[in-house]
């Protein structure tokens, strides 16, 4: 797989596992940022409100920074631990999964509930369609109007996507590049609408009738 690309999963998904009469629903959610989070722990906890425990764990990202596991009153690493390592064990990313535990009267224990946490991530997983994406950069280019057609055609004969667009007086594109490309495909888009070869181009080269910035989400 290439370092812009990453496993992730497609739809909501559900896991079960029962042990001693305890029972552990997996929620298995696609999930791109933090403050999504409050959101979804309230909606699971909504469709179980006898539940005794939700402990979650989530991955954002492909370089292993963006991550967080929580035990929810469970013995300190026996739930969100053993979640997250299923997480890292499918290869995925961008993915939240919530567990929710119906004590059944009996205590597990500790390697019990870890074995239980992990078995019924498992499971969601197992059940989750899992799809690959392309990590990807935009770029917002402004111009004046009489320069819309030569701007045009140039980013369509490198392949350069348009996702949006704005024409009057003073003109705007967003596109979007694949990560692997962006280098060398802003740098032969700066050459070409100048008219200068590629080797003269660097990221500080600036089009007088262009200005070409990265969009930060």
């Amino acid at each position: 797989m290439n370092s812009d690309e990453y496993l992730t999963i497609k739809n909501i998904t559900l896991g079960e596992y029962k042990e001693k009469g305890s029972k552990f629903l997996a929620y298995c959610f696609p999930f791109d940022h933090e403050n999504k989070l409050q959101a979804i722990l309230e909606e699971v906890k909504s469709k179980n409100l006898k539940a005794r425990h939700y402990c979650f764990a989530y991955k954002i990202g492909i370089n292993n920074n963006r991550f967080r596991t929580n035990d929810d009153g469970e013995p300190s690493g026996t739930a969100g631990k053993p979640i997250f390592g299923q997480i890292l064990s499918h290869n995925l990313t961008n993915i939240l999964v919530v567990v929710v535990r119906y004590f059944g009267g009996i205590k597990l224990g500790a390697s019990g509930l870890t074995n239980a946490y992990k078995e019924s991530t498992h499971n969601g997983l197992s059940n989750a369609t899992v799809i690959s994406e392309i990590i990807t950069k935009r770029f917002q280019l402004n111009f004046g109007y009489k320069h819309m057609g030569q701007i045009l055609a140039t980013l369509k004969e490198h392949g350069i996507e348009i996702i949006s667009k704005k024409f009057e007086e003073d003109c705007n594109v967003i596109t979007e590049i694949r990560l692997s490309l962006v280098n060398d495909k802003i740098s032969t888009l700066k050459a070409d609408l100048i008219g200068v070869s590629t080797d003269v181009i660097d990221v500080n080269t600036k089009i007088d009738f262009c200005s070409i910035t990265e969009v930060i989400n």
